[in-house]
């Protein structure tokens, strides 16, 4: 099979995410690489880690070429963290997970009625002291349920009680909400294009909302849910009388709810919302190196329902599908049907699981594992190639 440029050759692409708890994108890509070239040495590989806007995002864009940039800013808590976002030319990515997601949370802590989006409302603030002219504003995998009032507090607004004093941190403090004040907000904002990218598309209230669907996992209770999604529509209600009827109507839109409602202050600063994936792949360059590939490996941890819905390797698949690419995947635990993985534009899935049963090994030796995983692929979509069949000529 020819490769992009029709010289018998084939050229892999590698577009992987994560595997979570187990290797990065970077990681998988590397392991995959190693495991295709032990069956076909000097293989020509390309490797484009991606992400859907969630953690690992600026990982996926430094990987791609943007410069990592570090600031201090407030954790969901308020302690000082050190987070990344990255920068090119005057494109910044920056993730929300990064200052205010699940994993700058104490092992085992939970504070769904106190955390705030205060440090990622720094994080813009970063890019936009280093002269960025467009946001990707990667939102998810975060420990908050505030609306992201703590954001557009970083960035100038001030929310207030019925006394005039600002209100407490977090989706709990805006039960108490009486009066909110944008004047303040950061006028560099205006001349900025911020793209709202995410994997959901929940409103920011209600039976699909925020703390409804998202709340659990960020360890509220029946009682906590109910109080965040009062207070979140108290946050709506009190910025209509200043903004007017958009704020009903962004509450309603999809990605309000994204990433503990951070969304609905995204869309309030003028955001546009885009599947994350999309964004990441027009920001990673992807379709230059799609031109390139012949066959494409995507993939991430788990495969199932949730990857049709907007993950990362649904949307490499579509558009390698678009462009007439062959697409296989690994993953550490495959949920999908044949049928369902096909629909998705994937020809073939291969977890960790189809060589080492132990799941909790697979968890453990991801690396290794899924460069054997890797090996059955080249087996399977290369070996024969009139590329290996030119190598094992090449050393007779």
């Amino acid at each position: 099979m020819a490769d992009a440029a029709g010289n018998g050759t084939r050229r892999v692409l590698i577009a992987a995410d994560k595997f979570k708890g187990s290797l990065t994108a970077v990681r998988v890509a590397e392991r995959v690489t190693a495991g295709l070239r032990r069956v076909v040495p000097g293989l020509e590989v390309e490797a484009l880690p991606v992400a859907d806007g969630g953690d690992g995002t600026v990982d996926a864009a430094v990987a791609a070429g943007f410069e990592r940039r570090e600031v201090r800013v407030a954790g969901p808590l308020g302690q000082e963290v050190t987070a990344a976002y990255a920068l090119r030319g005057g494109t910044a990515v920056v993730e929300m997970a990064e200052a205010s997601g699940l994993q700058r949370l104490p092992a085992g802590v939970f504070a769904p009625l106190t955390a705030s989006t205060y440090g990622s409302g720094e994080l813009l603030r970063a890019a936009l002291d280093e002269g960025a002219r467009t946001i990707v504003f990667g939102v998810g995998g975060s420990a908050t349920t505030d609306g992201g009032a703590g954001m557009l507090s970083a960035l100038g607004a001030r929310f207030l009680d019925a006394d005039g004093k600002p209100v407490p941190p977090g989706g709990g403090g805006l039960a108490a909400l009486a009066r909110a004040d944008l004047s303040g907000l950061d006028p560099r904002l205006d001349s900025v294009e911020l793209v709202l990218a995410s994997d959901v598309d929940n409103p920011l209230t209600g039976p699909k909302g925020a703390p409804a669907v998202y709340g659990p996992q960020k360890g509220a209770s029946p009682d906590d849910v109910a109080a965040l999604d009062a207070a979140l529509v108290r946050l709506a209600e009190v910025l209509e009388t200043v903004v007017g009827p958009r704020a009903a109507d962004f509450a309603a839109a999809p990605g309000a709810g994204a990433a503990g409602g951070i969304g609905y202050g995204a869309l309030l600063l003028g955001a546009r919302f885009r599947p994350g994936i999309e964004v990441m792949l027009d920001v990673l360059g992807f379709a230059p190196a799609l031109e390139r590939a012949s066959l494409v490996i995507t993939g991430e941890g788990s495969l199932d329902e949730q990857t049709l819905h907007g993950k990362a390797p649904a949307g490499v698949a579509a558009a390698a599908r678009a462009a007439g690419k062959e697409v296989v995947a690994v993953c550490g635990r495959l949920a999908l049907s044949d049928e369902a993985l096909r629909r998705a534009g994937i020809g073939r899935a291969y977890p960790l699981t189809s060589v080492e049963p132990d799941v909790d090994r697979c968890i453990a030796d991801a690396g290794p594992i899924l460069e054997r995983v890797a090996e059955r692929i080249a087996v399977d979509h290369l070996r024969g190639t009139a590329w290996a069949r030119r190598e094992s000529s090449d050393r007779t």
